[in-house]
């Protein structure tokens, strides 16, 4: 029971420490300035520019939409792409945060998009985007066709498989070895 408690202990101690270190890279920038978004490694390849100009929230009249360009500086082609835009007082206080998402972003290309579900209640000082979907465009590789192929040693025909070992023993008499695709 002790060992299962300090493996928990330690468990969620890394946890804990492991978003520290994530967020502490998530640098907060003043609303008109571009903000960066991160990958797992620490790479950026993201970045974003809020279009809308006033965010001037309150409590009981929030900022409920917000237009953002955002930008894929990575040369990774993604196949979707999600993140959170969050927005901060002049204190540093959170006030307000939206999720932003889009398909097939190829390097360089840029997309606008708002933030649904953000309520902005303060008057946004800085704010920061942080990605929480990259998933890379898998171009699909050709696939071998299923053609059958046959080894043909010295007039006698074998079967060949791709990636299977084949065996020869060979005499002081020389071999002729043709690989070819059935009909």
């Amino acid at each position: 029971m002790r060992k299962l408690s300090l493996m928990l202990i330690l468990l969620l101690g890394a946890v804990v420490n492991a978003q520290e270190n994530s967020t502490a890279n998530e640098k907060r920038v003043a609303t008109g300035e571009p903000a960066i978004a991160l990958d797992a490694t620490g790479a950026q390849v993201l970045e974003a520019k809020l279009l809308t100009t006033s965010l001037n929230g309150a409590p009981d009249t929030p900022v409920t939409n917000t237009r953002l360009v955002v930008r894929n500086i990575s040369p990774i082609a993604f196949g979707f792409v999600s993140g959170i835009a969050t927005f901060y007082d002049a204190s540093g206080v959170r006030c307000g945060e939206g999720v932003f998402k889009a398909d097939v972003l190829a390097p360089n290309e840029s997309f606008e998009t708002d933030t649904p579900g953000v309520r902005i209640h303060c008057t946004a000082a800085s704010w920061r985007i942080v990605a929480t979907s990259l998933i890379p465009r898998v171009v699909p590789m050709p696939t071998p066709t299923n053609a059958r192929l046959i080894i043909s040693i010295d007039g006698e025909q074998h079967p060949l498989q791709l990636d299977k070992p084949l065996t020869l023993s060979s005499s002081d008499k020389p071999r002729t070895i043709v690989v070819r695709e059935v009909p």
